[in-house]
C-alpha cells in the first residue's frame, strides 16, 4: 500500500504554513537546539544520503524494530529492513509471521524493548523538542525509555518554531493526513489517544534525529 502523503492531501484539510521547507539558519538553529538537549543529529541532502546514514548507523547482530511511518517508506529503509543484507535481526518480519492474535500482540509489545528502534516523528520545535502522537502507542512507546537505542528520521518540513507550533502540526497537519491513510489501510479513524513531548535526551548517544532537507512524511 502507498505510503505518500500526495495520496492523502487532496482528500485531508491541513495547515500548510506549518509543512514548509525552513531556511538554512533555521535548520542550524535546530540541529544545535536538538544537541543542546541531548539528541544526537544527522544532517542529510536527500533520501539516499538519509538511507546510506541510517544503516551505516546500526551495527550487525541487532535487533531492529520499526514504527510506522511514511519518511521510512519513502527513504526505502522499510524495504530494506525486510530484504537488506544487513545481518540484523528484522522484529517486524517475526511479528507478522505470527498468526495468533494474542501471541503477536505481546510480540509487538516486547519489541518495544528492541536494540535499535527506528521511527518518524510528527513535529520538531525550533527550540529543540520532539512531538509524536499514536493511537495505539506501539511507536511512540520505545522513544522515552524501552528501545535502548532510538533513531528519529524525519523531513525538515516538519520544523517549526515553537513547541506550541510543534503541537499545533500535529494537530493540524500530520492528523488530518494520517486519519484518511487510517481509514484507507484499517477502516477506521485514527486518533491522537497517546502523545509524547520529547524534550531532551539524558542518555548520552542513545537518541540520533536523522533531518532530510526534504519535504518528506507528515
Amino acid at each position: 500500500m502507498s505510503q505518500q502523503k500526495s495520496d492523502y492531501v487532496d482528500d485531508a484539510e491541513i495547515d500548510a504554513t506549518l509543512d514548509d521547507l525552513p531556511d538554512d539558519d533555521t535548520i542550524e538553529e535546530t540541529v544545535a537546539n536538538l544537541e543542546a538537549n541531548g539528541f544526537e543529529v544527522v544532517v542529510a541532502d536527500s533520501t539516499d544520503e538519509a538511507l546510506e546514514s541510517l544503516t551505516s548507523h546500526i551495527p550487525s547482530d541487532v535487533s531492529v524494530m520499526n514504527g510506522h511511518s511514511t519518511t521510512l517508506e519513502e527513504i526505502g529503509f522499510v524495504d530494506y529492513l525486510t530484504e537488506g543484507d544487513h545481518g540484523w535481526e528484522s522484529l517486524p518480519d517475526e511479528i507478522w509471521s505470527i498468526d495468533d492474535d494474542e501471541q503477536r500482540q505481546a510480540a509487538r509489545r516486547e519489541s518495544q524493548t528492541a536494540d535499535y528502534f527506528v521511527g518518524g516523528i510528527n513535529a520538531i520545535a525550533e527550540t529543540g523538542e520532539l512531538v509524536a502522537a499514536d493511537r495505539s502507542g506501539s511507536r511512540i512507546g520505545a522513544y522515552p525509555f524501552a528501545a535502548e537505542n532510538v533513531v528519529i528520521v524525519s523531513g525538515v518540513n516538519k520544523i517549526v518554531p515553537t513547541l506550541d507550533d510543534a503541537l499545533d502540526r500535529l494537530e493540524s497537519v500530520a492528523y488530518p493526513l494520517e486519519n484518511e491513510r487510517a481509514k484507507e489501510a484499517y477502516g477506521v479513524e485514527s486518533a491522537i489517544a497517546k502523545q509524547l513531548i520529547f524534550r531532551q535526551e539524558l542518555e548520552e548517544g542513545r537518541t540520533t534525529v536523522v533531518l532530510i532537507r526534504e519535504e518528506l512524511g507528515y
